[in-house]
């Protein structure tokens, strides 16, 4: 694979209002109904932003959220617009935009996440080794780690965190109270329907959807759409099903290699971390795009 020459770590434009720089995303106004989102190529692990950008990662991004949004669009409407992001900026800034963005509705986001697990896997792994369930779903007994959930996947909303802190899992009942108890049913109903036609479609090309976060938002009429990015690398777990094997927790196309990294550095991961070598820029680079490559050949 050749890896893009330039990297993108921060957006900087400047015939646009900046409004906030996530973890990933950078945000401008485009006016009072439109924003400008561009996938950068940070990185983050252990909720701590790196300094090293991934070669290709926001392309990577914003091709298979496309991907998808076009996908599952029958099953919700999500936010993006017929504007063209390259129309907003400068012929300077061009780069900036380019294949890594999206023009947005403006929507209010709904204040939880929308997790949906198939499989027990990451922190729904503990949660079931300690007390037998997930986020307060009762599993039955003798899953292993991998398992697929034998009765489906389940929906196990959280908090959204500030960047650099965790963002927490909290029962249906509270998502509930802090959203209602109609807009959590329809937010389960839409987040497990989406989580399972694109489990049904990966599995088709070779790749295991363990888990996915989605993020939804209203329209001051109070419809529901499906916002930010959907079902990448970032945002899910995803295995290659050819090595796939319970009881273990499989690879991942994911920040797998940085993380593994990191652990054997002296970094109490707290900012700054360490800069990331070449060969696990190179490699994460390399899955991003696989992933990529196998879900929309």
């Amino acid at each position: 694979m050749t890896l893009p020459e330039k990297t993108l770590l921060e957006s900087n434009l400047t015939n646009l209002k900046f409004l906030h720089r996530g973890k990933v995303r950078d945000i401008y106004a485009v006016n009072e109904n439109r924003l400008l989102i561009i996938q950068t190529d940070r990185i983050s692990a252990f909720d701590v932003i790196l300094q090293s950008p991934i070669p290709g990662k926001g392309r990577v991004l914003t091709a298979l959220s496309n991907f998808w949004f076009s996908k599952l669009g029958h099953i919700i409407p999500n936010h993006l617009t017929e504007i063209l992001p390259e129309s907003l900026v400068s012929t300077g800034e061009l780069e900036q935009v380019l294949n890594r963005s999206f023009v947005v509705k403006r929507l209010k986001p709904l204040p939880i996440e929308a997790i949906v697990r198939g499989y027990v896997a990451g922190s729904g792994w503990k949660d079931y080794q300690k007390t037998g369930e997930i986020c307060g779903i009762k599993l039955p007994s003798g899953l292993q780690e991998a398992s697929k959930l034998p009765n489906g996947a389940i929906f196990t909303p959280s908090t959204k965190a500030d960047i650099g802190a965790h963002d927490k899992n909290i029962p249906f009942a509270e998502a509930e109270k802090i959203i209602g108890k109609e807009l959590t049913a329809q937010v389960q109903d839409k987040a497990i329907a989406l989580y399972t036609e694109a489990a049904d479609y990966a599995a088709n090309k070779g790749i295991i959807i363990a888990d996915t976060k989605f993020e939804f938002g209203q329209d001051d009429n109070g419809k529901l759409y499906l916002i930010d990015e959907a079902l990448t690398p970032d945002s899910s777990r995803f295995w290659p099903a050819d090595q796939y094997k319970i009881g273990i927790s499989p690879p991942s196309y994911d920040k797998q290699f940085v993380r593994d990294w990191l652990e054997t550095q002296n970094w109490n991961k707290k900012p700054p971390a360490p800069a990331l070598p070449e060969d696990i820029l190179s490699k994460t680079s390399e899955k991003y795009q696989e992933a990529l490559t196998l879900l929309t050949k």
